[in-house]
């Protein structure tokens, strides 16, 4: 499928439904350097869909065109508008918004700066939020976080170069019960630890996400 962000150019998008009554869906996009079919983001959405959760993952413009290099943040934004709009009409039981990495905090900037244009949701899901760059921790992409009401979950690894934990725990702090996050020990940005499988580890993603989705 595709979707319209703006008059006459679309970004593909792959709507994953379920068997059974469904529950609230997400909306995913991908990080930086991946598209909507990214492992991550399919193993996400499969694994979402047994747990009885329809999502919506799509492409942002840029690399439908094929290129590397991220477009500014407010076309990135306009873009994630559009997903967000069509997840609203897919989605009757509501819906949550998110992806991983740069897709995850996209959403965030998109729910602040855009509030008047976006449509309802649920809360935030982010797989690995990028608080920094690597090796930048006093440029902290954090101000728009406090602005959001909705219900936040961070599924941050203890080993992730864009999330010093230490700097993520006094954001978390200064947001307060609205965050949730989930440490994956020993996970790196990609959610790789030594010593686990990956099939364990995103299992262990997939159960705390579907766990915020039915609590939220």
């Amino acid at each position: 499928m595709a979707i319209e962000w703006r008059p006459g150019q679309r970004v593909s998008a792959a709507l994953h439904t379920v068997d059974t009554t469904p529950g609230p869906g997400l909306v995913m996009a991908p990080g930086a350097g991946g598209n909507l079919d990214s492992a991550f983001l399919v193993e996400m959405a499969e694994g979402l869909a047994v747990r009885g959760f329809p999502s919506l993952r799509f492409n942002f413009s840029y690399a439908e065109n094929r290129k590397h290099v991220p477009d500014k943040a407010p076309v990135l934004e306009e873009c994630y508008l559009a997903a967000a709009r069509r997840g609203a009409e897919l989605f009757p039981q509501g819906f949550f918004i998110g992806g991983k990495s740069m897709g995850g905090r996209i959403s965030s900037q998109m729910a602040a700066h855009l509030a008047a244009e976006a449509p309802a949701i649920r809360g935030l899901v982010f797989f690995g939020y990028p608080l920094h760059a690597p090796g930048k921790q006093h440029q902290l992409r954090d101000a728009h976080l406090y602005e959001l009401r909705e219900p936040m979950l961070f599924i941050e690894g203890t080993r992730d170069a864009f999330a010093e934990p230490d700097l993520l725990k006094g954001v978390l702090k200064k947001i307060g019960d609205r965050a949730t996050v989930r440490w994956i020990d020993g996970g790196d940005h990609s959610f790789k630890v030594r010593g686990r499988k990956p099939a364990d580890v995103n299992r262990e993603i997939l159960d705390a996400t579907a766990d915020f989705m039915r609590a939220s």
